[in-house]
């Protein structure tokens, strides 16, 4: 029997399910790897801006049943919304299937406050005027809107949605200017609102540090992805830790089973929203008198 490392959070983002860059084996390797309390999928787990091409694998449809399951044993599973699976805001402050959906978080941890919020409400801010960024926890809702509005206008005109971190993927020289800004931002943002930790993801750079400015000072933190770095935050011991896959990955355990030769509709019908059909019926192909 293989055993699995208990621990408090565990916090992914940026997976991309849908997208021919989504890592699902080393993300299913990782999620099989650990018993946490709490799940924190910290946006952009479905990229629903991919969604209009129609690939998603069955490893993809696998990394979605196993956080369902995770769910359905008692681990306390929380999506935070990104701006790639942004078709869930419609369902913020709901629970479907033991998945509480929200597009913020504070939680207490062991007497300190941490705020946990994807990182694209800042897109625009950041690039038209620091003075909207300051909005910030205060005006989420409406920063969220404006992103949205902006991204609608550009698809009108034919050009591709703004987004930080394709911005900064695709200009190698201006990744650490956008990544520095960002940081920043959050960071003074939460210090000004008395958070201890900020944990977002968006940018794919995984990250922990100390920011401190006149007024005091945070724990900046960053899951990072499952496209390059393969990478995840941990909580335990009143500790934080950035999960290195390529680093830690004697940690966790392989999978060593080969998908089943499932067909495709019992495998989506086993993990979808609407349950459509009774688990007990095995499929059945049609057969000729």
């Amino acid at each position: 029997m293989k055993i699995k490392r208990k621990i408090e959070i565990a916090v992914i983002s940026d997976v991309h399910l849908g997208s021919n860059v989504c890592n699902a084996r080393n993300l299913l390797n990782y999620l099989n790897s650990i018993a946490p309390k709490k799940l924190i999928l910290n946006g952009d787990i479905v990229d629903g801006w991919q969604l209009k091409n129609r690939y998603f694998p069955k490893s993809h449809l696998k990394v979605i049943k196993t956080i369902m399951n995770m769910a359905a044993n008692g681990v306390e599973v929380i999506y935070i919304t990104g701006n790639h699976d942004e078709l869930f805001r419609k369902f913020s402050n709901s629970t479907i299937v033991n998945i509480r959906i929200v597009d913020k978080l504070v939680l207490d941890l062991n007497g300190k406050n941490a705020w946990f919020f994807h990182g694209d409400v800042f897109d625009v801010s950041l690039q038209n005027g620091k003075w909207l960024a300051k909005l910030g926890s205060y005006g989420y809702k409406l920063l969220t809107k404006l992103n949205r509005i902006v991204n609608w206008y550009l698809e009108r005109i034919g050009k591709e949605r703004f987004s930080l971190s394709d911005k900064a993927n695709k200009n190698k020289k201006e990744t650490t200017k956008h990544v520095t800004k960002f940081e920043k931002v959050v960071s003074d943002l939460a210090i000004e609102n008395g958070y201890d930790y900020v944990v977002c993801g968006h940018i794919h750079q995984p990250k922990m540090v100390y920011m401190e400015n006149k007024h005091g000072k945070t724990m900046y933190l960053n899951s990072g992805d499952w496209i390059e770095n393969f990478t995840a935050l941990e909580y335990q011991f009143k500790r934080w830790k950035i999960y290195h896959y390529d680093k830690d990955k004697l940690s966790p355990f392989f999978v060593e089973e080969e998908f089943e030769a499932r067909d495709i509709k019992n495998l989506i019908a086993a993990i979808t929203i609407v349950d459509q059909y009774e688990q007990k019926q095995e499929f059945k192909p049609n057969r000729k008198a």
